[in-house]
C-alpha cells in the first residue's frame, strides 16, 4: 500500500472511532504458537494527512495470517508512534487500544493520547494501530447490502410486534455476503489474534514488556493479551470495561444494553426535564420515559419519512437506536432530546451524515468476523424467540434487541478456538476504571472482570456518566487515580470509589 493511499485510509477510518456494533475445528492457538520468525525492525515515515501532530510516525508491520501456520501468508498492520517526551526518563511503551470490533488507535496518538498528562507523555512513546483487517491495514469488506448498513439494521432490533424473523432473514443475507465476499481474512479475525498481533508489535518496537490503555472493546483486548502473554506486561489501564464471560462473549457485551439503558435513563431524564433547558422534552423528570415509550410505539405503527436517512424513515428503532448513540455522553443528549420533539410534532431535523460507504462496509465485515469467530453464537430461532419476549417484558425501552439474533447467528463457520478465559493468573498490575452509568459497558459487567482478573487487579469506579471514563466522561478523582498509575505504578491499596 502507498503512503498516499495509507494516509487517505487512515482519515477515512478515522471517521468511525467505534463499531457499529455487530456486534471444522481447528486446535486452539497457544501463545506459544504465536511465533514464526521473528518480526522485523519497524520503519518509521512521517504520515501524510491532516490534523496529525507532526511528531506522529507511521509504519507496517506485517503479522501472520494464521498463527496455526505462522510462517505461512502474511497481512499488513498499520502502526503510529509519538515517541516520548523526555528520552531520558522514558519507561517504555504505551499502546493504545480503540473500541470496537472495527475501531482504529492509529490517529491517537494525535488525539486522546495529547490529553494525557505531561509526565505520561514524558515516559512513554504513545503507539496507536489498525487492527487485522481494518483500513489501512490489510481490509477486509462483506460487501454487504446498502440498507445493511444501516446502524438500526446492524444492530438487530425486532419488529414492532416482536418477530424476530426479519432478524434472521438479514442475518442470512449478512453472513452469506462476509462467506462470498470476505476472503480467507475473514475468517482469522479474533479477539486472541489481535492480542497476538499485538505481541508481534511488542517485539517489532524492541520492548521486552508493554503497557497499554484499553477502552470499551479494547479492555477485552487487552485482558485477553495479559492472559496469552502475562509476563510481557507492564502497567495495564482498562477503561470502561467489558464483561468477560467465556460462554457467551460477545453475546454477553449486546445483552448489557438492556441494563445500561436503565442505568443511565434517569440520568437523560433528569438533564431532558431541566427548566431552562432549550431541548426539555417534559416538565418532570418522571414524564420522560412515558413521552419515549409512547413516542417509540406511535413511530412503529406510523414511521415519519425521512429522505436521505438510512433508512430513509424515523421508525421506533430509529429512535431507540438514537437513544443508544446519545447515552454514550451526555454530551450528545441534544440530539436525542431534539429527535423527540422533532416526531412529537410529525416532522424530522435533517438526516444525519453518515460516514463513506467504503468505510462502514470494512467497519462492519471487521465487526462481524471478530464477534462471529470469537465464540459460536445460537442457530436455533426459538432461542432468540424465548430471550427477545423476556427482554421486551423487562426492559421495554431497548424492545428485545439485546437478546437477539445478529449476523453471527447464521455464520458459516464454527470458532477456530475456544473463548480465552480471563483469570487471577499473573501480575497484579492492572488498573480498572469504570463508570457508574455505562450504557454500553454497564458496572455490572466490569465487576464480572474485576472479579475474574482476581488479586491481579484493582478497581477505581466513578461516579458519572457516560461511556469512555479516562479523560472522557469520567471525573477527576478517577482521572487522578489512572494518571498516577501510568506515571509512577501506584495504584489504590483497595477497590475505590470516586464521588
Amino acid at each position: 500500500m502507498t503512503q498516499r493511499k495509507r494516509s487517505r485510509s487512515i482519515r477515512n477510518a478515522a471517521i468511525v472511532g467505534v463499531s457499529t456494533a455487530l456486534l471444522g475445528v481447528t486446535a486452539p492457538v497457544t501463545a506459544s504458537a504465536a511465533g514464526g520468525s521473528a518480526p522485523e525492525a519497524l520503519t518509521w515515515s512521517a504520515c501524510e494527512g491532516t490534523g496529525l501532530d507532526p511528531r506522529q510516525e507511521c509504519a507496517t508491520l506485517d503479522v501472520p495470517m494464521d498463527y496455526a501456520d505462522p510462517d505461512g501468508p502474511r497481512v499488513e498492520m498499520a502502526v503510529s508512534r509519538i515517541p516520548a517526551e523526555k528520552p531520558d526518563v522514558r519507561r517504555g511503551t504505551l499502546l493504545l487500544i480503540a473500541g470496537g470490533p472495527g475501531g482504529s488507535s492509529l490517529n491517537d496518538p494525535s488525539g486522546k493520547g495529547q490529553k494525557l498528562p505531561e509526565e505520561v507523555r514524558d515516559a512513554y512513546d504513545l503507539v496507536g494501530f489498525a487492527p487485522r483487517g481494518l483500513a489501512p491495514s490489510t481490509p477486509v469488506d462483506c460487501g454487504l447490502e446498502y440498507g445493511d448498513l444501516a446502524t438500526s439494521k446492524l444492530r438487530p432490533w425486532p419488529a414492532p410486534d416482536g418477530s424476530v424473523d426479519g432478524n434472521l432473514v438479514t442475518a442470512r443475507r449478512m453472513a452469506e455476503a462476509c462467506a462470498r465476499n470476505g476472503g480467507e481474512l475473514i475468517n482469522h479475525l479474533s479477539t486472541a489474534n489481535e492480542a497476538r498481533d499485538i505481541d508481534r508489535l511488542r517485539a517489532a518496537l524492541g520492548e521486552r514488556r508493554i503497557s497499554a490503555w484499553g477502552v470499551s472493546y479494547g479492555t477485552y483486548v487487552g485482558a485477553v493479551y495479559g492472559q496469552l502473554f502475562p509476563h510481557r506486561t507492564d502497567r495495564i489501564v482498562l477503561d470502561s470495561v467489558d464483561n468477560p464471560d467465556p460462554a457467551r462473549v460477545n453475546r454477553a457485551w449486546l445483552a448489557a444494553h438492556e441494563q445500561g439503558v436503565e442505568d443511565t435513563f434517569p440520568h437523560f431524564a433528569a438533564w431532558a426535564s431541566k427548566p431552562g433547558n432549550p431541548d426539555r422534552v417534559a416538565r418532570r423528570a418522571a414524564d420522560v420515559r412515558p413521552l419515549f415509550l409512547r413516542l417509540a410505539a406511535r413511530l412503529d405503527r406510523e414511521p415519519i419519512p425521512w429522505p436521505g436517512a438510512n433508512p430513509e424513515e424515523l421508525n421506533g428503532n430509529v429512535l431507540r437506536q438514537t437513544m443508544l448513540e446519545t447515552f454514550a455522553s451526555p454530551s450528545r443528549y441534544p440530539t436525542l432530546a431534539r429527535l423527540m420533539r422533532a416526531a412529537e410534532q410529525g416532522t424530522v431535523p435533517p438526516a444525519p451524515e453518515a460516514p463513506p460507504a467504503a468505510v462502514l462496509q470494512n467497519v462492519t465485515a471487521v465487526g462481524a468476523g471478530t464477534l462471529c469467530n470469537d465464540v459460536a453464537w445460537p442457530s436455533s430461532p426459538g432461542v432468540y424467540e424465548k430471550g427477545v419476549a423476556e427482554s421486551r417484558a423487562k426492559y421495554p425501552l431497548t424492545a428485545g434487541m439485546p437478546r437477539n439474533a445478529m449476523l453471527c447467528a447464521a455464520w458459516p463457520t464454527v470458532p477456530r478456538e475456544a473463548p480465552v478465559r480471563i483469570t487471577d493468573r499473573g501480575p497484579s498490575n492492572v488498573l480498572l476504571v469504570q463508570n457508574e452509568r455505562d450504557v454500553n459497558t454497564p458496572l455490572a459487567g466490569a465487576a464480572l472482570m474485576r472479579e475474574a482478573l482476581g488479586r491481579r487487579a484493582v478497581m477505581v469506579t466513578v461516579n458519572s456518566t457516560g461511556h469512555d471514563a479516562y479523560l472522557a466522561n469520567g471525573n477527576a478523582c478517577g482521572d487522578a487515580a489512572v494518571s498516577r498509575f501510568l506515571a509512577t505504578g501506584q495504584r489504590p491499596d483497595a477497590d475505590a470509589y470516586c464521588r
